[in-house]
């Protein structure tokens, strides 16, 4: 028992002498750990969607626009193809996580050149050295001109595809308006219309469903959050409580389960571990920037009463978010000589791309290229 003591007391001297070189050490070893373990799942993603065709192409590229250093993913099995720029939504959701969803998963990769772009601020475009005041709408206006401009030089075409979901949907129509001629059409999934009167229509579907799945305490939570205008504190409650019902209800539905697309952050190709840790420092920065009394101001009806290219709306029967009655109001209300189309995905709530994925490439292909091609 006296030698063990000493051994014990030997050992806690010697920790208590080295625990900052032992503390060391234990973190290399756990980084390097998830390190590997890291490296593993992203070659298990790059083998199931590699292209491999010899004029096809993925480049994950770092570029300036606006003065800012952004990244682009740019897949597709086809240089010669169309090419199609994918506006995320969020405002501030990484977009890399979930690209090969948006493009391999559903074939368009081999009828486009798919561009990913995580916006400033957005995932791997997340740097402190932003300029605060450049988080504007109107820098995302410029930002997105920027890009098509670079994209339509790069692949020596005279237009391009412009493609938003939700908060991307804005920014994709507000651009569209001042440089139409960059663009073939423009694609809305989720399409975002009226900000003010969209959060205040999903504020009372949360609280309708909320009464049907949640307690007495959530729907008392919820109640506290009141009607918008909110900030991005707000925003992301209500949204929390949307996105708890809204899983629910799809699941009671159609027995579908929604992915945490955070829990891809890990596996994604095109981050690093440095990468998703930046994400996780400040993951509502976008939103905080973003979602102000600004952002309130703005009304589809009033400032895009007309487009002059062909616009399609692809909005899931089930969306909550973005509510349909609404974007089905505004494509009523919108004039376009060159044509419009808006198309219900049945089973589907905010995204339509991956509930109904088959149908989303057939309306990508059959009604969008083809269309255009004509």
């Amino acid at each position: 028992m006296k030698s063990f003591k000493i051994n014990q007391s030997g050992v806690l001297a010697f920790i208590r002498k080295y625990y900052l070189f032992i503390a060391l050490i234990v973190f290399a070893l756990l980084w390097a750990s998830l390190f590997a373990y890291q490296k593993y799942l992203q070659n298990q993603i790059r083998e199931r969607t590699d292209i491999s065709s010899i004029n096809g192409i993925n480049s994950l590229e770092k570029i300036s626009i606006g003065g800012v250093e952004q990244w682009i993913l740019i897949r597709g099995w086809d240089q010669s193809n169309p090419v199609l720029l994918f506006l995320h939504g969020g405002p501030g959701a990484p977009l890399f996580s979930y690209a090969r969803r948006i493009g391999f998963y559903t074939g368009l990769e081999e009828n486009f050149v798919m561009v990913y772009w995580e916006q400033r601020g957005t995932g791997k475009s997340f740097s402190f050295s932003i300029p605060e005041e450049s988080m504007t709408i109107e820098q995302f206006i410029s930002d997105t001109h920027e890009l098509a401009k670079i994209l339509k030089d790069r692949f020596n075409v005279a237009k391009i595809f412009l493609v938003g979901r939700s908060w991307g949907s804005l920014i994709g129509l507000l651009t569209v308006r001042h440089y139409s001629e960059l663009f073939h059409a423009f694609v809305g999934i989720g399409q975002l219309v009226q900000p003010l009167l969209n959060d205040s229509l999903s504020y009372e579907y949360t609280l309708q469903l909320a009464q049907r799945y949640g307690d007495t305490a959530e729907i008392e939570e919820l109640k506290s959050i009141g009607y918008p205008p909110y900030n991005s504190e707000k925003a992301t409650r209500q949204r929390k409580w949307l996105t708890k019902y809204d899983e629910l209800f799809m699941r009671e539905k159609f027995n579908r389960h929604r992915p945490d697309y955070r829990a891809h952050l890990l596996s994604t190709p095109e981050y690093s571990l440095w990468d998703v840790l930046m994400m996780g420092i400040d993951p509502f920065y976008s939103s905080r920037h973003l979602w102000n009394e600004k952002y309130y101001q703005y009304n589809l009806f009033e400032q895009i009463p007309e487009t002059q290219i062909p616009v399609y709306f692809l909005h899931g029967r089930y969306d909550y978010f973005t509510p349909g009655k609404l974007v089905e109001k505004y494509y009523q209300h919108l004039s376009a000589p060159k044509g419009k189309t808006m198309i219900w995905f049945e089973k589907s709530g905010h995204e339509p791309e991956f509930h109904e994925p088959g149908k989303f490439r057939k309306v990508m292909v059959k009604e969008v290229l083809k269309k255009v091609q004509m």
